[in-house]
């Protein structure tokens, strides 16, 4: 599945969300980066995995569990 944003725009609209002032909604958030809230929310969770801040599969660990996948599907 193609990824249709960046992973540095996403890093981005990450930091801007959680850098964000009070009084100040993830749905505005997503509205003024164009995404929606429920994609924003899944980045912010996905970032929180990867730094380590929650338990969960990080985003180097599915790329690699995927390429062995990819590697087994080949040799079968």
């Amino acid at each position: 599945m193609a990824r249709p944003y960046p992973q540095e725009f996403r890093d981005d609209v990450v930091r801007v969300a959680r850098n964000r002032e009070n009084g100040v909604t993830l749905e505005q958030i997503a509205a003024d980066f164009g995404v929606y809230p429920v994609t924003l929310s899944n980045w912010m969770r996905q970032a929180d995995v990867d730094e380590g801040a929650k338990p969960g599969t990080t985003t180097s660990e599915s790329l690699e569990l995927r390429e062995a996948r990819r590697r087994i599907k080949l040799l079968e």
